[in-house]
């Protein structure tokens, strides 16, 4: 979540002063470099449902029984390519999803401004690939993801292994950006100034705050495709999702104790963009049977930063599944 706010904070007066028309081009020019340097490696589904139809993109790995992977804000299945589905695949069938309107997956206007509708376009994607009683697993916004999956189709899901988790409401603001895009005169101006302006330094400091306090791992910033992230319409489609993440999570989070399936949750004691106190600790309370694994020291990217911890943490969940 703080990508875009970072940036935006360290542009400096060039980018702002720009004129709008060279800012546009510049946009444009961008985002195309980054299509050609990031494009869809995976399988383009084309769901359909009650909203119509749309185009999912999944990467799939492996053989076994099914594993979906639900990324973050501002991020796209490249969030789980860069390592984990490849220690995964031995034993899964591993499919990461760009969850709808990031990556290479549509955007379907309001209905994917809730994790709620996301999972109706989420769930006519895995019906193609013929998923059946997955483990979702959901790191930071994702997680609300799999939890509004949960509770919508309780009886098709397997188990829940939930990373660093944005589960439940908070007090407070989100961040300057965040704010900012709230403001009906700025939203179509601030995305054309990103993405146009941002620089490479910007997006590494960036970067490294979503680690802290611990470090990037080598590559992690080549394989992600941050340029995709920083597409004008990608920008603007996150930031709608976020700024409305508050109001779902409170109409979901009274419903999390009914859940019957196991619960697996993993989280970074210094997670400080979504506090273990407000989310996993609440979370591990409601649900009968959760198990919460605390690392100590750690920050938001455990999948990344303590891979051995997270993949133990799937593990069981696949194994409390089949013993349900």
């Amino acid at each position: 979540m703080p990508l875009v706010s970072s940036l935006l904070l360290t542009l400096g007066p060039a980018a702002l002063g720009g004129i709008a028309g060279l800012t546009v081009r510049r946009a444009a020019m961008r985002e195309a470099a980054a299509k050609k340097a990031f494009p869809p490696r995976g399988i383009l589904i084309r769901a359909r449902g009650t909203f119509g139809k749309a185009t999912v993109h999944a990467e799939v790995r492996g053989d076994g029984p099914d594993l979906i992977l639900l990324h973050g804000a501002s991020g796209s299945a490249r969030e789980f390519t860069f390592q984990l589905m490849d220690r995964l695949k031995p034993r899964y069938r591993v499919i990461a999803f760009d969850r709808p309107g990031l990556g290479w997956s549509d955007d379907m206007g309001k209905l994917t401004r809730s994790p709620h509708g996301q999972v109706e376009v989420l769930r006519a994607a895995a019906t193609r690939l013929r998923v059946h009683r997955p483990v979702i697993l959901g790191q930071s916004y994702g997680a609300a993801v799999a939890m509004a999956w949960a509770l919508a189709a309780p009886d098709e899901i397997a188990a829940l292994v939930i990373v660093s988790g944005a589960t439940h409401p908070w007090s407070g603001g989100l961040g300057g950006w965040y704010r900012l895009m709230k403001a009906a005169p700025l939203r179509p101006l601030l995305p054309a100034l990103v993405s146009a302006w941002a620089s490479e330094g910007m997006t590494q400091r960036a970067l490294a705050s979503i680690f802290a306090p611990d470090e990037m791992p080598d590559g992690y910033a080549e394989h992600i495709g941050t340029s995709l992230s920083l597409r004008r319409a990608t920008l603007a489609t996150n930031a709608r999702q976020v700024n409305a993440l508050l109001t779902h999570v409170r109409d979901m989070a009274p419903r999390y104790p009914r859940l019957p399936m196991p619960l697996e949750i993993v989280h970074g004691t210094a997670d400080t963009i979504v506090p273990i106190g407000i989310h996993a600790e609440h979370l591990v309370r409601q649900v009968q049977g959760a198990n919460l694994t605390r690392i100590e020291g750690a920050g938001h990217m455990p999948h990344h930063t303590h891979p051995d911890m997270l993949i133990a943490a799937i593990h069981r969940a696949f194994a409390r599944a089949r013993g349900r």
